[in-house]
Parts: C-alpha cells; structure tokens; sequence
C-alpha cells in the first residue's frame, strides 16, 4: 500500500559528497533490528541500488569506488541510479517502497517520520563516537539515527581571485560593509557580475543561508539558544545581520539583471572563468568550480573560498562547518545488510571527501584538512561546529520552525527579502524580519517553550 510522504517546507540543502579512510569497517552496534554490515565477504549474491543525486560522477568516480568495493566483495553488485532533480523525484518514489537499497537522504520528509522510511543505523550515543556530526544532523532524531553524513563542509562563500585582483581587491572582507564595497569595485573596474544569487535554483536561498548564523555568532551554542529567544531576527543579531548582506547585494545593484532567470549548472562555469564573482556556497562546490575552471581552459587556482565577512567581538572571523547530505537505507530493503556494507565501505575506504575538498566524516581523520580551505587556515579563520542539543531539546528547533512557519531552511522569506530589494514587493527588510519575529514568538508561545 502506498504511504503519502509528508513534506516538510524544509528547502533543499544539496550537496553531497563521500568520505575516505584506511580503517576497517566497523560493525554497528544500534539498537536490534538495525542493518548490521558484515565485514567479510558474503557468499550469497545480491544486486542492491545505491540512489543518489551526483550526476557529475556517477559514471566515474562513483563508478570507481564500485569496482574497488568489489575486489573486496565480489558478491555483492551495486547498480547506480541518479537525479539532477534529486529531492523532487525521489520524493516523488517514496511514495512507494521503490526508492532503492541505499540511498541519499532528501530534507522534504519530516523527522519524525523517518522511522516510516529509513532502517535505523543505531544509536547517537555510539555513532558519535565514531562519526562527526551525527547528533547536529537532521538524519538524527533523539537517539535514533537514520543516517550518515557522508563528509562535512565549512560555510563560506565561493569567489574569484583573478577578478577581486583586476578589481584592486587585496584583502579578504571582514565585514559586510567592506564585502559590499569590494563588489562595488569589481562591478566598476570588471565585466564580472559581483554577486550572483541563483535565486531560480531556490535550493541556493533555501540553504547556503542559514548556515552563517554560527559563523556570525562565533558561538557553538548559538543555534540551540534559538528555541529560548522570541527575537531572533532583531537588528545587530546573526539571521538579521547574515540576510541583510542578501538584501544589500541586491538593492545595490550588484546581482545579475534578472534573479527569476539564473540557472545554477552554468553558473559553475562562469564562476570558474570570471563572468561572476562570487557565489553564497559551502566549501562542497570549490571542487566543483574548479573543475568547471579546468574544461574552460582557465587556472582552477582563481577559484578560492573567503569565509562570510563578519568579524565578532573578539576579534575573530568564525566560520561554521557542519554534516552534508545523509546516506540511509530504504526500510522495505529485503538487502539491508549488503546495503550497508555498502556505505560503511563507502565512508571507510574511499578518498571521495579528498577528491571532493571536503571534510572529513570521520573523526579519527579530523586531521585531514582540504586543501581548497587552506586559505581559511592562512586567514586565521576559525571553524566551529554547532554543539548538540540537550537531549531533552532534540528536535525542538525543527518543530519550533515548522509550527512558526518562519522556514529557515525554506527559500520562502529569502525569495521575499531578494523580491523586496528588487523593488517587486511592497515591504521592507525589516518589515520582513519584524514578521518573522511575530511568527517566531507566537510559534514558542503556542508550544509552550520557556
């Protein structure tokens, strides 16, 4: 019977890279009726899907690490299906028990749901261990985990060398007056777009966002404080500050002519070779760009990563890293075994997290640091990671914003913000952060949150 998958309006926070190591593949040791890898070879044959939303490497890389995983386990055949559309479409599947073995997550179901949909891959208490950010996921739900993150990223911002240079542009922004000015300059002295919005991918607002409240507070607590505040959007705190960067670019005329048009495949390209300037992404896309840069015939080297231009109290520019995208098994699996076997070879023994500039999912390799943010080590930045939430608070910012409807990781308020600071909507900046502020008080009150 099919089951109707309940949709978070969570927007889509893409990416997804995987993770490499040396070590053994360690069996997990969650709760009974949890997926259990074996770590020697099986001798009965199974075919098990592996779905995700890599399209760029499905038939290389990925196809790579399938061909070393079999020199190990012969019996075990993984065949591969992707998405460019990913979340629509594997929304879309999950609608019946025909979504693959092993697969990666999508943010359009609600947590908790998640025991509908995915095997339990343990407990937190014994994943986190093992993995980085388990407990800040979203693929975590109290003790429950349902999924994996398959590497970490820093939060930042991609941008060109070679055009902030043409540009006179000599040092790093710390600040968003001085960021604003720098693409004053490029837009001046360049035919470089400065600040490209991908408004139409939508997932490029939903997202690449929100992250910066932490790099902005520069306070690992930060985001858990935010179910106990009526206010977060007020003048002079992290959500204001980072969203009125957005609002700024805009309303300054330092964007591309028209947001509604954007198309996010080719914005790579004109990244990588100096039509546009800068781009709001995580560290994930630096790879990406960079190899863009590469088949343009153009040095890769001009792609590079400036943290979000914000210098705290102390002194210091922050930058906050989290989990990427989630690997799971599909719960009507009749292959939960072999699946994961899979993910646990393929978060183990891959170098994918070094191939993608990513950072490490595991915490015995956090000394590994990705050589495309190694400007953030020359910078002095400083990468911090959010901290867990109180067990007894697990959850309550996700529930908090879905009662609110403010949707942090939804495009909704941040198309709003874009279409105001093009003139097409009739409030202000603050306007809309005042809103959200109401939604958010009532949304507490309502639940009854001290």
């Amino acid at each position: 019977m099919k089951r109707f998958v309940s949709i978070l309006l969570v927007g889509f926070m893409l990416l997804t890279m995987l993770v490499g190591s040396t070590i053994p593949i360690v069996p997990s040791t969650g709760d009974t009726g949890t997926a259990k890898p074996d770590s020697t070879p099986q001798a009965k044959k199974e075919e098990i899907t592996f779905i995700h939303h890599r399209t760029d490497i499905d038939a290389t890389l990925i196809k790579g690490y399938i061909e070393q995983f079999n020199k190990v386990y012969p019996n075990i055949i993984v065949k591969t299906e992707t998405y460019s559309d990913y979340d629509g479409q594997i929304t879309i599947r999950m609608n019946s028990d025909d979504y693959g073995d092993a697969l990666i997550m999508v943010d359009t179901i609600n947590p908790n749901e998640y025991v509908n949909f995915f095997e339990k891959l343990g407990t937190a208490t014994e994943m986190e261990k093992e993995y980085m950010w388990i407990r800040t996921s979203k693929a975590t739900v109290g003790e429950d985990v349902f999924g994996i993150p398959t590497c970490g990223n820093a939060f930042g911002m991609i941008y060109n060398k070679r055009i902030f240079k043409e540009a006179g542009v000599t040092s790093i922004p710390k600040s968003p007056e001085e960021f604003i000015n720098a693409l004053k300059q490029v837009k001046e002295k360049t035919k470089a777009i400065p600040f490209y919005t991908n408004y139409a991918a939508d997932w490029t607002l939903a997202g690449q966002y929100e992250d910066h409240r932490t790099s902005v507070s520069g306070d690992p607590d930060y985001v858990n404080s935010l179910v106990h505040m009526d206010d977060p959007f007020s003048a002079g705190k992290p959500h204001y500050i980072v969203y009125k960067l957005l609002y700024d670019v805009v309303k300054e005329g330092l964007v591309e002519d028209d947001p509604l048009t954007t198309d996010w495949e080719s914005s790579k390209t004109r990244l990588a070779t100096g039509e546009i300037a800068t781009m709001m992404l995580g560290s994930w896309a630096i790879a990406q760009c960079q190899e863009r840069g590469v088949q343009s015939g153009t040095d890769p080297a001009d792609v590079s990563f400036m943290p979000f231009p914000y210098t705290n109290k102390d002194g210091k520019v922050y930058a906050g890293s989290g989990g990427d995208r989630n690997v799971a098994i599909n719960i009507n699996s009749t292959k939960k075994e072999a699946a994961r076997t899979w993910i646990n070879y393929f978060l183990h023994e891959t170098d994918y997290a070094k191939q993608l500039g990513a950072l490490n999912v595991l915490k015995s390799k956090q000394d590994e640091f990705p050589e495309g943010l190694k400007a953030y080590q020359e910078l002095g930045v400083q990468i911090i990671t959010n901290t867990p939430a109180p067990l007894e608070e697990a959850g309550l910012l996700d529930k908090l914003d879905q009662q609110s409807e403010v949707g942090l990781w939804q495009s909704t308020f941040k198309k709003r913000i874009v279409e105001a600071a093009m003139g097409t909507r009739k409030e202000t900046y603050d306007d809309i952060m005042n809103d959200l502020n109401t939604k958010w008080a009532k949304a507490r009150k309502d639940l009854g949150i001290k």
